[in-house]
């Protein structure tokens, strides 16, 4: 079973995002500790959301870690995170 389907169901259940984009990166850490020939092992998330709002940078990646708990004990070796509020987003065009 594909992995990125799951994982974008669990974040948009538990986060509701206004953007969530899913970046499959493990073609760049072929032959790195950690790499499934396979792929699905290395991810680059980026995710806005009002969830994110008051909280701190270790607080967002805590949220998202934990929806991610059971891919990350399996199949997912690493995740880049990018956590916004839609101000910040905002904010950063």
């Amino acid at each position: 079973m594909q992995v990125t389907p799951v994982m974008r169901k669990k974040l948009e259940d538990g986060l509701a995002p206004s953007r969530l984009d899913i970046i499959d990166e493990s073609h760049r850490h072929a032959g790195h500790a950690g790499h499934n020939p396979q792929g699905e092992s290395h991810f680059r998330l980026e995710i806005v959301s009002e969830a994110f709002v008051g909280k701190s940078r270790v607080e967002r990646h805590r949220m998202v870690n934990a929806l991610l708990a059971e891919e990350l004990a399996g199949r997912v070796h690493a995740l880049a995170l990018t956590t916004l509020t839609r101000d910040e987003e905002a904010r950063r065009l």
